[in-house]
């Protein structure tokens, strides 16, 4: 159990930054696939969270000036088009956490909003991605071991 907590936590901390990088590296570790969506889905959602709290504080203190040029780009921009679904779906696959609460935080949405939209792209992300690595990952194992010289 330890050595399984030991090898969550780097995990962790890099879905935290890169959600992709958690079903591959859970797999690579040899966690469990509960362990690995677990994990996957706890580190991206605590980056939301502190971006989504603290970025709207320093929204409001320290970095006025940064987000407010930043917030009239945002209000204008092709994610208002898509809004904060477009968002939340984008986040996993080609934004990290982080951006992708930050781009939300500075559209404007409301923090609830914003947190209930992550937390279903992180839960539907984190099952489908960790079930298509833990199913898919022994064959293309061997594939690759059987195409190299």
């Amino acid at each position: 159990m330890l050595e399984e907590i030991l090898k969550a936590i780097p995990i962790f901390l890099l879905s935290a930054l890169k959600v992709v990088l958690g079903p591959t590296l859970g797999y690579a570790a040899g966690l469990n696939i509960f362990t690995s969506m677990v994990v996957t889905f706890a580190g991206m959602m605590t980056s939301v969270v502190l971006v989504t709290f603290f970025g709207s504080l320093l929204q409001k203190g320290f970095l006025k000036n940064w987000f407010a040029k930043r917030e009239a780009k945002a209000k204008n921009s092709k994610w208002k088009r898509y809004g904060l679904v477009g968002i939340a779906i984008l986040t996993p696959l080609l934004l990290t956490p982080i951006g992708g609460s930050l781009i939300a935080v500075i559209g404007g949405y409301p923090r609830p909003r914003i947190l209930l939209f992550m937390l279903i792209s992180a839960s539907v992300f984190s099952i489908a991605a960790n079930t298509a690595m833990y199913r898919l990952g022994p064959d293309a194992t061997e594939y690759l071991k059987s195409s190299l010289p």
